[in-house]
């Protein structure tokens, strides 16, 4: 079940930064999903990367060097 305490998000600066994060994450063959950043959390960049919260230490590492990240956290 999708439960949101099941999910951390990936949140950018910009969203060029979110488009290169769902790229790089892809060809890694790590399981995300580009969603709006709900209110809750941000009104900054509109655009966040969803990933399971089990994958977080392998989200962080690829992306590491590759873009820049504003933070990850929980989606709840």
């Amino acid at each position: 079940m999708d439960l949101p305490e099941n999910f951390d998000v990936v949140l950018f600066h910009c969203v060029t930064h979110a488009m290169k994060a769902e790229k790089v994450l892809k060809a890694a063959g790590i399981t995300i999903k580009l969603i709006p950043v709900p209110k809750h959390i941000s009104s900054d960049c509109g655009v966040c990367l969803r990933f399971p919260h089990d994958q977080k230490q392998s989200v962080a590492a690829t992306l590491e060097g590759q873009v820049e990240v504003r933070e990850i956290r929980p989606l709840c």
